[in-house]
């Protein structure tokens, strides 16, 4: 099956899906056989050496599929017909990552383009919206923070933002730290007394009384018309000033008030112009690292290692650098460095709203020029993708470079702290219990209040991190009362049998229907939130069910503090500063967590209600009163009807319901 799509004048905003299903109504007679091989793809074997003939010597974007039909790999060609016969040339060296992902291609179709251009636009929208296995994907999307100055209003406001738009106002930023974006905004307001509010003036003016901005002096109440358009220009624009980069007018103004005030022995006054002044010094001093010509650039260096890759970007606003930010991709071994910097700059600038006036590159990348005419054509304005080769540019480079070597290498060391928390903690536990394998642990736990049903909790672990989709709730419907073994006998029991059912289940299924659940995997390891008395349920309900998987009790000492594994009958001292040791602490307070959570979610939603309540004639009161003399529901169960009757509140009557109640149920 192909698809193509014809265009003359493909916009950016073009949508992948948007075009098939277009596509999919046409009804010329060119399209119709297309159609049908569309609506048929299972029914009919794609034949990859004929529809390779069949391709155009046009530009487009090409749509790689594997067996399951998920989208693998999108990418662009000058010749469509040249570059999607390449892949599957065997005299070609491709590289592992290519061989790989050709293996698995099972069908392709293309769109065709006018141009390289609308290629590229097109094809940068299909990986965002696919995030296809074998193409180079940022691991994730980021939003910056700006400060927005609504110019378009009479009395315009500072405001953050995440989000720039085509409202007439002006952005600053992109600023890495929201929190430095909100500290500047807040000194703005103070200096240069901005209102915040969101009235719409002037049409609102003396509708409603000042804030408290206008009484503490941080607001001239332009919502009361206690200061003109114009005046109020006048500081809009100093503020303009200030976003710029201009600090010296506001530090001259604020030195000056502060040695006045200090003359005037005013001296609260004075210490707040101080304060001002260190946060103007403080804001200048951040966003000046180096000065160019005053242009906006972003300077872009990577530093790989094996599959892992990180981006160094560093953002210069008007000669100033204002900030940086790292970003971790997906790469191959085989991966030019040039090849992945041409990724990340079609990926990050088709979803970032500010394109500076000049990109600095560590080196040349692929499609040099074709991606300066997509950015220049975006921003609207000529964009130069450079690589400098001397000078202070060139420094900048080569320290982006380092800082992203810097990130690098400490993710590196983070990683192998990580494995030694999780894959060398699990290690160490399955050496202490001599067990051939271990990956996959089950820990349960039960939890209950007194009068109120019990609930248990399976959590699981794998390789030593939390598998959280794998957790699984029970609520207890064979138990009366709080009863943790035979609560626990039935929590395992359910679990178990319910793997069994849905393994044999899966056993008369072809292989494309069979599901995988919680259920169906079976631990290496089942964890129980207790010793000896716990670790023989669990021995139990496996025997009945003929399974063979290793228990053993974790442990607690006097103080509920885990102390050690009870394993074959015996306890198994643990050194406490191993990793193994904070392993099993984590995997019995999550168990514990988890079921307290659960039991907890549903007495706030009522679902866990008093066992007294389904007695017909006891209410909340006689409920409250029975607890409150026999203090369980055991005591309440085993009580004769005269010992009953004492309870404030309750008759003859109620007394007789609870003791049939309890004495039909055991029956």
């Amino acid at each position: 099956m192909q698809f193509v799509q014809h265009s003359k004048n493909m916009s950016n905003e073009i949508k992948y899906k948007k075009n098939k299903a277009e596509n999919n109504k046409t009804e010329n007679k060119e399209s119709e056989s297309s159609i049908l091989e569309n609506n048929s793809i299972e029914e009919s074997i794609f034949d990859i050496e004929e529809e390779l003939k069949k391709l155009p010597g046009k530009p487009g974007v090409y749509i790689m599929h594997d067996a399951k039909d998920a989208i693998i790999y999108v990418g662009k060609a000058i010749s469509l017909k040249n570059r999607v016969r390449q892949y599957f040339q065997k005299s070609r060296s491709k590289g592992a990552k290519i061989d790989r992902m050709v293996s698995k291609i099972c069908r392709f179709e293309y769109i065709i383009t006018d141009s390289e251009l609308e290629a590229l636009v097109l094809e940068c929208n299909l990986i965002k919206e696919h995030r296809p296995k074998y193409n180079t994907v940022l691991k994730d999307d980021k939003t910056y923070p700006y400060i927005k100055v609504t110019v378009a209003e009479s009395f315009p406001r500072v405001i953050f933002t995440r989000e720039l738009k085509k409202d007439k106002a002006k952005y600053f930023g992109p600023y890495t730290s929201a929190g430095a974006v909100k500290d500047t905004i807040e000194l703005i307001r103070k200096i240069y007394k901005i209102r915040t509010c969101s009235r719409v003036l002037p049409r609102d003016i003396g509708k409603e009384r000042p804030c408290l901005n206008y009484h503490i002096g941080q607001c001239e109440a332009p919502c009361m018309g206690k200061i003109s358009s114009e005046d109020y220009r006048k500081s809009i624009n100093e503020v303009l000033e200030f976003l710029n980069g201009n600090f010296k007018p506001i530090a001259k103004e604020l030195e000056e008030k502060m040695l006045d005030a200090s003359e005037a022995m005013e001296f609260e006054k004075a210490i707040e112009y101080r304060e001002l002044l260190n946060s103007v010094k403080q804001i200048a001093q951040k966003q000046k690292i180096t000065n160019f010509d005053g242009e906006d650039k972003d300077v872009l260096a990577m530093a790989q290692e094996g599959d892992d890759a990180v981006v160094q970007v560093f953002f210069i606003r008007g000669g100033r650098m204002i900030g940086r930010e790292h970003f971790y991709i997906r790469v191959a071994t085989a991966d030019t460095r040039s090849s992945i910097l041409s990724e990340f700059v079609k990926q990050f600038y088709s979803g970032t709203p500010m394109i500076p006036r000049e990109i600095m590159l560590q080196e040349k990348i692929e499609d040099m020029e074709i991606i300066g005419s997509w950015l220049s054509e975006k921003r609207g304005a000529k964009v130069y993708l450079k690589v400098p080769s001397k000078g202070t540019k060139e420094k900048l480079v080569e320290l982006a470079a380092t800082n992203a070597k810097m990130v690098l290498t400490k993710d590196k060391d983070r990683i192998k702290r990580e494995e030694g928390r999780t894959i060398g903690a699990v290690k160490e536990i399955k050496n202490w219990l001599q067990l051939e394998k271990l990956e996959r642990i089950e820990a349960f736990d039960i939890s209950n209040t007194s009068g109120f049903e019990s609930v248990g909790s399976m959590i699981v672990y794998e390789k030593g991190k939390p598998s959280r989709h794998d957790y699984r709730k029970f609520k207890i419907k064979s138990v009366i009362g709080p009863n943790d073994y035979a609560s626990m006998e039935e929590v395992l029991t359910r679990r178990f049998e319910h793997g069994i059912r849905e393994k044999k289940e899966n056993s008369n299924k072809k292989t494309d229907e069979i599901v995988e659940s919680s259920f169906t995997k079976f631990p290496d390891l089942i964890m129980m939130d207790g010793g000896k008395g716990q670790v023989n349920i669990a021995e139990d309900v496996l025997s009945k069910l003929n399974l063979d998987i290793p228990v053993c009790g974790m442990v607690k000492d006097d103080h509920h503090r885990t102390r050690g594994l009870f394993y074959h009958n015996e306890e198994i001292a643990i050194d406490r500063y191993s990793e193994g040791f904070k392993l099993i602490t984590r995997i019995q307070d999550e168990a514990h967590r988890f079921a307290i959570e659960f039991h907890r979610s549903l007495r706030d939603k009522t679902q866990v209600k008093s066992i007294l309540d389904d007695i017909p004639g006891i209410g909340p009161a006689r409920r409250k009163n029975l607890m409150k003399k026999f203090g369980s529901i055991e005591d309440i169960m085993k009580a004769s009807i005269e010992k009953l009757e004492e309870t404030p509140s309750l008759n003859h009557n109620a007394a007789v319901s609870i003791y049939e109640f309890f004495h039909n149920k055991k029956e």
